[in-house]
């Protein structure tokens, strides 16, 4: 059974005010997600990545900058889909300072 199954079966047990405690606590964790961005300590050094892949978004943004289209990205990331790339510019849009020092950050190593 996964962890998400787990849950569902708890879920079904708790009243209505601990669901309710449980939905706030869910959304405070989730208020800075982003669809189709993953943060994970332990892959790419932490940095925001694609999902289903270790792609990091600055990479993309960073290329992009150089000049890079999306049919370029496309082409040379067969795994990303345009809806990835799309994640990825929301993403950038929110974070354009964590995105900025990342690409000097490589830059500079």
């Amino acid at each position: 059974m996964t962890i998400a199954e787990e849950a569902e079966a708890l879920l079904s047990r708790l009243t209505r005010g601990e669901k309710a405690r449980l939905l706030q606590r869910v959304a405070q964790e989730l208020g800075d997600a982003y669809p189709g961005i993953d943060v994970i300590g332990d892959v790419c050094g932490g940095e925001p990545v694609i999902v289903r892949t270790r792609i990091p978004v600055w990479l993309l943004e960073h290329a992009r900058r150089l000049g890079s289209t999306e049919a370029d990205l496309l082409r040379s990331y067969p795994a990303l889909r345009a809806q990835d790339l799309a994640n990825a510019w929301t993403y950038v849009r929110s974070h354009e300072d964590q995105i900025s020092a990342q690409i000097r950050e490589h830059e500079a190593a």
